[in-house]
């Protein structure tokens, strides 16, 4: 028998009637002779609905009853999908991110996993019993419940078949798999057949929103197979594996937007060993992550630098940066936040000179400029303002022959757009 992890997002268990969609859709795996575990996501918006009540009573909620608050979406949500099952005439178990054995960080709102003792699933898998997991939490050694971000409930599912030696893990969302951009923005975009890790990890930290970073990191580092389809259809999904096969003339597999994007200049800023040291260490202290950093040419002793931060944490950079001043003497900080980070990426680009090139004449094209560029062997980024990234993304798609002549399928059955 091979050992199936499931992992159904918010989307796929949104009400009542997608939930006994799902539990057909597990009932089935099981009875062609698989062994099951279901990782499953809070049921639609509830988690932001959750986090829209917590603000109505205290703006900035401490983070330890935010995270007791939150887990509570995934619990109704692995309750009612063991009911559902039961219904169908299957022994199923439903149990906590703790109670299925996942510890971490004594961190809330990001932790991450420190060790995974899948005793209890074990056990219930050899009763031939469908075991359902609460995405999204663990308990730290002190005892307190955590949640892992944006995205925990794949990392979730990723990390469990690690552990339990699956032998594969599909994630089930509201598209038929991987596509080259996003099938909302890009009704022509094309889902692939397979793609590296390496590439979807671009993607996936790029805004790429299928799968989150830290579960493709996962899937990589333990050789998990990964396969991302439909909840919604039968289609065969996208095979997410170490190496894939280039399809001819393709270069560019996929391109990904951020609209999550903040660019901070530091102005007048002292030419001196260390500088930059003493900005980025203080950043990194308050948990700021920086992406694209550019400095640009020193004159009179002075130079100018700027680099982009996670929108939500553009005002906690610059107090960060006001604090330093004594210690980095600087004139001024601005900020800018109307913009967008877009990206191509792909295998291939390492050996097909003239990629980016086609990258930045696109966007010239649409009368846009350019404000930070960044690289690697498989992608090239631009920095941007927001206001005509669709028909970017569009303009790029087309110009490096990802469009197709299907039209995408999201949330079943084909929608108008």
């Amino acid at each position: 028998m091979a050992l199936f992890v499931m992992k159904f997002g918010g989307s796929s268990v949104g009400d009542t009637e997608r939930m006994k969609r799902v539990a057909r859709r597990i009932v089935e795996k099981k009875e062609a002779g698989n062994r099951c575990v279901i990782v499953v996501s809070a049921m639609g918006d509830t988690t932001d609905d959750l986090i829209d009540q917590s603000k109505l009573l205290n703006p900035n909620p401490p983070a330890r009853e935010l995270d007791m608050l939150l887990t509570t979406g995934e619990q109704i949500s692995v309750a009612l999908l063991s009911m559902a099952i039961h219904q169908l005439g299957h022994e199923a178990i439903s149990f906590t991110g703790w109670q299925a054995g996942f510890r971490t960080e004594a961190v809330h709102g990001k932790a991450r996993i420190t060790d995974i003792q899948p005793d209890r699933i074990d056990a219930a898998l050899d009763e031939d019993k469908i075991v359902v997991v609460a995405g999204f939490q663990g308990m730290s050694d002190e005892g307190e419940i955590t949640t892992f971000g944006r995205g925990g409930s794949d990392t979730t599912a990723v990390a469990l078949a690690a552990a339990i030696k699956a032998d594969v893990c599909e994630i089930y969302t509201d598209v038929n798999g991987i596509y080259s951009t996003d099938p909302r923005v890009v009704k022509c975009a094309r889902k692939l057949d397979e793609i590296s890790y390496d590439e979807m990890l671009e993607l996936a930290n790029l805004g790429a929103a299928v799968l989150h970073p830290r579960a493709v990191e996962y899937a990589k580092h333990n050789n998990v197979c990964l396969v991302v389809r439909s909840s919604f259809t039968d289609n065969e999904g996208t095979v997410v594996k170490e190496e894939t096969v280039m399809e001819q003339g393709v270069v560019v597999s996929g391109i990904a937007f951020d609209k999550n994007v903040a660019r901070i200049s530091i102005l007048g800023v002292q030419d001196l060993p260390g500088v930059l040291a003493q900005v980025f260490t203080a950043l990194a202290k308050a948990g700021v992550n920086v992406d694209i950093i550019v400095q640009s040419g020193v004159k009179n002793g002075t130079a100018d630098f700027s680099f982009t931060v996670n929108l939500d944490d553009c005002d906690k950079a610059i107090e960060v940066i006001h604090g330093i001043r004594d210690e980095v003497p600087y004139d001024h900080v601005t900020s800018e936040t109307n913009l967008v980070k877009v990206s191509i990426v792909g295998a291939g680009m390492v050996s097909n000179p003239g990629v980016a090139a086609k990258m930045f004449e696109v966007i010239s094209q649409q009368g846009v400029s350019i404000k930070m560029v960044s690289t690697s062997e498989i992608k090239t980024s631009c920095v941007i303002d927001s206001e005509k990234l669709h028909d970017i993304v569009r303009a790029l798609h087309t110009a490096y022959g990802l469009d197709t002549a299907e039209q995408a399928v999201v949330g079943g059955p084909q929608v108008r757009r």
